[in-house]
């Protein structure tokens, strides 16, 4: 595959760099929450219904990008562990609502402390304060990456 000329090679590295950081740095992080009960699956769904109401099993499949099947096994699994509930949509009786409970909540939470938690203890060890400013300031150009 050839690279788009009209792109500046400077640019075409960063890409190539801040996407193979991105993907370490994330898989880092998830690492260091991961409980050793559930799957990272298990976690991202559990993750993706954080603040929800409630979605329906086809909704989570679509947004995970798995096979509806694949969704319904997670589900179920979370259920048995006492982290989803699943009740009747009062919109469509025919489907189900998924929503996390008191424990999934606490979970999720958990989740999110510890990943913080690790980053920011890697962040103070790893770099200095003028490093830790740096990283502040290129956030704010990647940020503006993200919005159209």
């Amino acid at each position: 595959m050839s690279e788009n000329p009209s792109l500046s090679p400077s640019a075409v590295q960063a890409s190539r760099e801040v996407r193979a950081v991105i993907s370490r740095l994330r898989r880092r992080i998830l690492n260091a929450s991961e409980a050793e009960d559930i799957t990272l699956g298990q976690a991202s769904v559990l993750a993706r219904l954080s603040g929800k109401g409630g979605v329906t099993a086809s909704e989570l499949a679509s947004a995970e990008g798995v096979r509806h099947q694949s969704m319904t096994a997670t589900v179920a699994s979370l259920a048995q562990m006492g982290l989803v509930e699943r009740s009747p949509d009062p919109d469509d009786g025919r489907r189900l609502l998924i929503a996390l409970t008191a424990e999934g909540h606490r979970r999720v939470e958990e989740g999110r402390q510890a990943r913080t938690e690790w980053l920011a203890a890697r962040l103070q060890d790893k770099c200095t304060e003028e490093e830790r400013r740096t990283v502040l300031a290129a956030m704010a150009v990647l940020q503006r990456l993200t919005h159209d």
